[in-house]
């Protein structure tokens, strides 16, 4: 059963930034994880599962790499919900402490 994919409020503010960085770089490369992004959400909304679990992020936090960066999501019995898209850079443990 394919879920519906929700991007949430903050996970569209990192896309935000990621295609700023892209337009000032390479358009052609922003245009080409865009259409990586879209196909990697249809995977996840058929393939919840697939992601790599993060529980000492979260207990219900799941992965999956795209390039450079990561896609959190999480899994409900209808959806999918993008959290966030980063960097694999940067300190998620930063990004998740609250």
């Amino acid at each position: 059963m394919s879920r519906r994919c929700i991007i949430s409020p903050i996970a569209s503010k990192d896309l935000v930034k990621i295609l700023d960085y892209f337009l000032e770089k390479n358009i052609d490369a922003g245009e080409q994880f865009t259409a990586k992004f879209e196909t990697k959400c249809r995977y996840i909304a058929n393939f919840p599962r697939m992601g790599r679990n993060y529980p000492e992020l979260s207990k219900q936090l799941r992965g999956v790499p795209l390039d450079n960066y990561v896609i959190f999501y999480t899994v409900t019995d209808f959806s999918i919900e993008i959290v966030r898209v980063v960097s694999g850079y940067q300190d998620f443990r930063s990004l998740f402490s609250d």
